[in-house]
Protein backbone atom coordinates (compact mmCIF):
# COMPACT_ATOMS: atom_id res chain seq x y z
CA UNK A 1 0.00 0.00 0.00
CA UNK A 2 2.85 2.01 0.89
CA UNK A 3 4.82 1.16 -2.32
CA UNK A 4 1.54 2.70 -4.47
CA UNK A 5 1.17 5.64 -2.36
CA UNK A 6 4.80 6.55 -2.92
CA UNK A 7 4.38 5.66 -6.87
CA UNK A 8 1.30 7.44 -6.93
CA UNK A 9 3.01 10.97 -5.79
CA UNK A 10 5.44 10.75 -7.87
CA UNK A 11 3.21 10.84 -11.23
CA UNK A 12 1.38 13.73 -9.44
CA UNK A 13 5.22 15.67 -9.23
CA UNK A 14 6.16 14.46 -13.02
CA UNK A 15 2.43 15.57 -14.22
CA UNK A 16 3.20 18.41 -12.08
CA UNK A 17 6.37 18.93 -13.56
CA UNK A 18 4.78 18.57 -17.12
CA UNK A 19 2.38 20.86 -16.60
CA UNK A 20 4.87 24.03 -15.28
CA UNK A 21 6.78 22.57 -18.38
CA UNK A 22 4.05 23.66 -21.32
CA UNK A 23 2.88 26.62 -19.22
CA UNK A 24 6.25 27.83 -19.59
CA UNK A 25 6.48 27.02 -23.25
CA UNK A 26 2.99 28.29 -23.74
CA UNK A 27 3.93 31.37 -22.22
CA UNK A 28 6.94 31.52 -24.45
CA UNK A 29 5.57 30.69 -27.46
CA UNK A 30 2.62 33.26 -26.90
CA UNK A 31 5.49 35.83 -25.88
CA UNK A 32 7.14 34.96 -29.19
CA UNK A 33 4.12 35.39 -30.80
CA UNK A 34 2.98 38.94 -29.76
CA UNK A 35 6.97 39.98 -30.76
CA UNK A 36 6.49 38.74 -34.48
CA UNK A 37 3.33 40.26 -34.24
CA UNK A 38 4.69 43.40 -33.74
CA UNK A 39 8.04 43.22 -36.04
CA UNK A 40 5.82 42.03 -39.15
CA UNK A 41 2.36 43.33 -39.82
CA UNK A 42 1.61 41.65 -42.54
CA UNK A 43 0.86 38.56 -40.07
CA UNK A 44 -2.12 40.03 -38.51
CA UNK A 45 -3.19 41.14 -42.00
CA UNK A 46 -3.14 37.76 -43.48
CA UNK A 47 -3.66 35.97 -40.24
CA UNK A 48 -7.46 34.66 -41.33
CA UNK A 49 -5.85 32.93 -44.18
CA UNK A 50 -3.64 30.57 -42.06
CA UNK A 51 -4.05 26.83 -42.95
CA UNK A 52 -6.44 27.55 -45.55
CA UNK A 53 -6.91 25.66 -48.79
CA UNK A 54 -5.65 26.90 -52.11
CA UNK A 55 -3.68 30.06 -50.12
CA UNK A 56 -0.04 30.65 -49.57
CA UNK A 57 -0.61 29.35 -46.14
CA UNK A 58 -1.94 25.76 -46.78
CA UNK A 59 -0.07 23.78 -44.76
CA UNK A 60 -1.26 20.41 -45.40
CA UNK A 61 0.14 20.83 -48.92
CA UNK A 62 3.08 23.81 -47.95
CA UNK A 63 5.17 21.54 -45.32
CA UNK A 64 6.48 24.36 -42.52
CA UNK A 65 9.33 22.12 -41.93
CA UNK A 66 10.37 21.22 -45.65
CA UNK A 67 9.72 25.31 -46.35
CA UNK A 68 11.98 25.79 -42.77
CA UNK A 69 14.70 23.55 -44.97
CA UNK A 70 14.35 26.03 -47.71
CA UNK A 71 14.55 29.12 -45.81
CA UNK A 72 18.06 27.54 -44.04
CA UNK A 73 19.32 26.84 -47.51
CA UNK A 74 18.45 30.07 -48.89
CA UNK A 75 19.85 31.87 -45.81
CA UNK A 76 23.45 29.63 -46.23
CA UNK A 77 23.58 31.04 -49.69
CA UNK A 78 22.44 34.19 -48.92
CA UNK A 79 26.12 33.84 -46.57
CA UNK A 80 27.95 32.81 -49.36
CA UNK A 81 27.10 35.70 -51.52
CA UNK A 82 27.56 38.19 -48.76
CA UNK A 83 31.36 36.86 -49.11
CA UNK A 84 31.48 37.95 -52.60
CA UNK A 85 29.44 40.81 -53.13
CA UNK A 86 31.12 44.23 -52.93
CA UNK A 87 29.91 46.19 -50.16
CA UNK A 88 30.61 48.94 -50.89
CA UNK A 89 29.05 49.02 -54.52
CA UNK A 90 25.98 51.07 -52.71
CA UNK A 91 27.76 53.87 -51.63
CA UNK A 92 29.79 53.70 -55.17
CA UNK A 93 26.04 53.69 -56.54
CA UNK A 94 25.25 56.26 -54.65
CA UNK A 95 28.09 58.91 -55.78
CA UNK A 96 27.21 57.79 -59.12
CA UNK A 97 24.02 58.57 -58.75
CA UNK A 98 24.85 62.04 -57.36
CA UNK A 99 27.25 62.85 -60.15
CA UNK A 100 24.97 61.46 -62.53
CA UNK A 101 22.34 64.28 -61.20
CA UNK A 102 24.82 67.07 -60.75
CA UNK A 103 25.38 66.63 -64.80
CA UNK A 104 22.10 66.38 -65.42
CA UNK A 105 21.44 69.78 -63.71
CA UNK A 106 24.49 71.14 -65.61
CA UNK A 107 23.44 70.16 -68.91
CA UNK A 108 19.67 71.86 -68.20
CA UNK A 109 21.59 75.42 -67.64
CA UNK A 110 23.94 74.98 -70.65
CA UNK A 111 21.04 74.13 -72.66
CA UNK A 112 18.88 76.46 -70.53
CA UNK A 113 21.88 78.98 -71.56
CA UNK A 114 22.66 77.86 -75.54
CA UNK A 115 18.72 78.44 -76.20
CA UNK A 116 19.38 82.13 -74.63
CA UNK A 117 22.13 82.31 -77.08
CA UNK A 118 20.45 81.07 -80.40
CA UNK A 119 17.70 83.37 -79.78
CA UNK A 120 19.96 86.43 -78.83
CA UNK A 121 21.93 85.55 -82.32
CA UNK A 122 18.40 84.92 -84.16
CA UNK A 123 18.00 88.75 -82.56
CA UNK A 124 21.20 90.10 -84.11
CA UNK A 125 20.33 88.49 -87.33
CA UNK A 126 17.24 90.23 -87.69
CA UNK A 127 18.79 93.80 -86.74
CA UNK A 128 21.73 92.86 -88.97
CA UNK A 129 19.17 92.07 -91.93
CA UNK A 130 17.20 95.37 -90.97
CA UNK A 131 20.52 97.49 -90.93
CA UNK A 132 21.72 96.66 -93.58
CA UNK A 133 18.29 97.04 -96.01
CA UNK A 134 18.12 100.68 -94.73
CA UNK A 135 22.01 101.33 -95.46
CA UNK A 136 20.83 99.61 -99.15
CA UNK A 137 17.89 101.77 -99.37
CA UNK A 138 19.85 104.78 -98.54
CA UNK A 139 23.17 104.36 -100.30
CA UNK A 140 21.50 103.06 -103.51
CA UNK A 141 19.46 106.06 -103.38
CA UNK A 142 22.11 108.36 -103.18
CA UNK A 143 24.15 106.69 -105.44
CA UNK A 144 21.93 107.00 -108.20
CA UNK A 145 21.41 110.71 -107.35
CA UNK A 146 24.82 111.31 -107.56
CA UNK A 147 25.60 109.34 -110.55
CA UNK A 148 23.27 111.28 -112.13
CA UNK A 149 24.45 114.67 -111.44
CA UNK A 150 27.88 113.80 -112.25
CA UNK A 151 26.73 111.90 -115.73
CA UNK A 152 23.37 114.19 -116.90
CA UNK A 153 21.11 111.72 -118.19
CA UNK A 154 22.15 108.57 -116.70
CA UNK A 155 21.02 106.38 -113.66
CA UNK A 156 22.53 103.71 -111.90
CA UNK A 157 21.68 101.79 -108.60
CA UNK A 158 22.79 98.60 -106.81
CA UNK A 159 20.38 95.60 -107.28
CA UNK A 160 21.12 92.15 -106.31
CA UNK A 161 21.63 89.35 -108.81
CA UNK A 162 18.25 87.66 -110.22
CA UNK A 163 17.00 84.96 -107.71
CA UNK A 164 18.82 86.56 -104.79
CA UNK A 165 18.49 88.80 -101.66
CA UNK A 166 20.50 91.80 -100.60
CA UNK A 167 22.14 90.29 -98.43
CA UNK A 168 23.76 87.58 -100.64
CA UNK A 169 25.35 90.33 -102.93
CA UNK A 170 24.85 93.66 -105.16
CA UNK A 171 25.53 94.08 -108.32
CA UNK A 172 26.01 97.60 -110.39
CA UNK A 173 23.67 98.40 -112.59
CA UNK A 174 24.07 101.57 -115.06
CA UNK A 175 21.89 103.01 -117.65
CA UNK A 176 23.30 105.26 -120.13
CA UNK A 177 20.18 107.14 -121.53
CA UNK A 178 17.27 104.16 -121.96
CA UNK A 179 19.78 101.56 -122.39
CA UNK A 180 20.74 99.24 -119.66
CA UNK A 181 24.88 98.14 -119.12
CA UNK A 182 25.15 94.21 -118.93
CA UNK A 183 28.24 94.69 -117.51
CA UNK A 184 30.73 97.63 -116.87
CA UNK A 185 33.40 96.88 -119.32
CA UNK A 186 30.44 98.15 -122.14
CA UNK A 187 31.38 101.69 -120.04
CA UNK A 188 34.58 103.86 -121.11
CA UNK A 189 37.17 104.65 -118.52
CA UNK A 190 35.90 107.69 -116.90
CA UNK A 191 32.54 106.47 -116.91
CA UNK A 192 33.34 103.77 -114.85
CA UNK A 193 35.62 106.76 -112.65
CA UNK A 194 32.18 108.16 -112.12
CA UNK A 195 30.45 104.81 -111.07
CA UNK A 196 33.55 104.05 -108.53
CA UNK A 197 33.09 108.41 -107.01
CA UNK A 198 29.51 108.04 -107.45
CA UNK A 199 29.53 104.63 -104.47
CA UNK A 200 32.06 106.32 -102.73
CA UNK A 201 30.34 109.39 -101.60
CA UNK A 202 27.04 107.66 -101.82
CA UNK A 203 28.40 105.76 -99.01
CA UNK A 204 30.14 108.79 -97.36
CA UNK A 205 26.19 110.31 -97.53
CA UNK A 206 25.10 107.30 -95.45
CA UNK A 207 27.35 108.47 -91.99
CA UNK A 208 28.36 111.52 -93.40
CA UNK A 209 31.90 113.27 -91.62
CA UNK A 210 32.34 116.92 -91.32
CA UNK A 211 35.52 117.41 -93.59
CA UNK A 212 36.86 115.64 -96.82
CA UNK A 213 39.47 115.40 -98.88
CA UNK A 214 39.68 114.18 -102.02
CA UNK A 215 43.13 114.73 -103.95
CA UNK A 216 42.61 114.77 -107.88
CA UNK A 217 39.39 112.83 -108.32
CA UNK A 218 38.83 114.08 -111.50
CA UNK A 219 42.43 113.17 -112.88
CA UNK A 220 41.57 111.16 -115.73
CA UNK A 221 38.18 113.16 -116.29
CA UNK A 222 36.64 115.37 -118.91
CA UNK A 223 36.20 119.09 -118.27
CA UNK A 224 32.36 119.06 -118.12
CA UNK A 225 32.57 116.20 -115.44
CA UNK A 226 35.01 117.97 -113.29
CA UNK A 227 32.44 120.94 -113.49
CA UNK A 228 29.61 118.00 -112.77
CA UNK A 229 32.20 117.23 -109.59
CA UNK A 230 31.68 120.46 -107.97
CA UNK A 231 28.32 121.00 -108.41
CA UNK A 232 27.43 117.55 -106.82
CA UNK A 233 29.65 118.44 -103.54
CA UNK A 234 27.38 121.92 -103.09
CA UNK A 235 24.23 120.47 -103.48
CA UNK A 236 24.71 116.83 -101.94
CA UNK A 237 27.18 117.63 -99.57
CA UNK A 238 25.47 121.12 -97.46
CA UNK A 239 27.11 120.27 -94.35
CA UNK A 240 30.40 119.06 -94.66
CA UNK A 241 33.63 120.66 -95.60
CA UNK A 242 36.03 119.09 -98.45
CA UNK A 243 39.63 120.22 -99.68
CA UNK A 244 40.12 119.31 -102.76
CA UNK A 245 43.67 118.76 -104.29
CA UNK A 246 43.05 119.35 -108.21
CA UNK A 247 44.53 120.50 -110.99
CA UNK A 248 41.17 121.81 -113.31
CA UNK A 249 39.52 124.97 -113.98
CA UNK A 250 35.90 122.89 -113.78
CA UNK A 251 36.48 122.54 -110.22
CA UNK A 252 37.86 126.00 -108.86
CA UNK A 253 35.02 127.59 -110.15
CA UNK A 254 33.03 126.00 -107.36
CA UNK A 255 35.63 126.30 -104.39
CA UNK A 256 34.43 129.03 -101.89
CA UNK A 257 38.33 129.21 -101.07
CA UNK A 258 41.22 128.40 -103.93
CA UNK A 259 44.70 128.04 -102.69
CA UNK A 260 47.24 127.76 -105.37
CA UNK A 261 50.88 127.19 -105.07
CA UNK A 262 53.29 128.04 -107.34
CA UNK A 263 57.34 128.12 -107.59
CA UNK A 264 58.90 131.36 -107.24
CA UNK A 265 62.40 131.87 -107.78
CA UNK A 266 63.00 128.41 -107.13
CA UNK A 267 60.54 128.17 -103.84
CA UNK A 268 56.94 127.25 -103.07
CA UNK A 269 54.80 129.97 -102.71
CA UNK A 270 51.32 129.77 -101.90
CA UNK A 271 48.40 132.60 -102.01
CA UNK A 272 44.81 132.47 -101.09
CA UNK A 273 41.70 133.73 -103.27
CA UNK A 274 38.59 133.81 -101.84
CA UNK A 275 35.47 133.44 -104.47
CA UNK A 276 32.44 134.53 -104.07
CA UNK A 277 29.58 131.84 -105.24
CA UNK A 278 26.51 132.77 -106.19
CA UNK A 279 23.83 131.81 -103.87
CA UNK A 280 21.42 128.99 -105.28
CA UNK A 281 19.12 129.20 -102.21
CA UNK A 282 18.52 133.14 -102.61
CA UNK A 283 15.25 133.88 -101.64
CA UNK A 284 13.00 136.65 -102.75
CA UNK A 285 12.46 139.64 -100.37
CA UNK A 286 9.94 138.87 -97.29
CA UNK A 287 10.05 135.40 -98.67
CA UNK A 288 10.82 132.50 -95.61
CA UNK A 289 13.50 130.05 -96.60
CA UNK A 290 12.04 126.40 -97.12
CA UNK A 291 13.79 123.36 -95.28
CA UNK A 292 15.56 122.37 -98.67
CA UNK A 293 17.34 125.83 -98.46
CA UNK A 294 20.41 125.14 -96.12
CA UNK A 295 23.18 126.94 -96.41
CA UNK A 296 25.61 125.36 -99.17
CA UNK A 297 29.04 123.14 -98.05
CA UNK A 298 31.71 125.06 -98.48
CA UNK A 299 35.11 123.46 -100.74
CA UNK A 300 38.54 124.91 -100.54
CA UNK A 301 40.91 123.83 -103.36
CA UNK A 302 44.31 123.66 -103.73
CA UNK A 303 45.96 123.81 -106.90
CA UNK A 304 49.17 123.01 -107.85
Amino acid sequence: MRERTNESQLKIKELEHNINKHRKDSQDAAAKVSRMLEEHEWISQERGLFGQPNTGYDFKVNNPKEAGQRLKKLEESKTRLERSVNKRAMNMLSQAEERYNDLMKKKRIVENDKSKILQTIEELDQKKKEALNIAWQKVNKDFGSIFSTLLPGADARLAPPEGCGALEGLEFKVALGNTWKENLTELSGGQRSLVALSLILAMLLFKPAPIYILDEVDAALDLSHTQNIGQMLRTHFTHSQFVVVSLKDGMFTNANVLFKTKFVDGVSAVSRTTQAQPDQNQTHKGQRKGPSQRPQAQKKLIAN
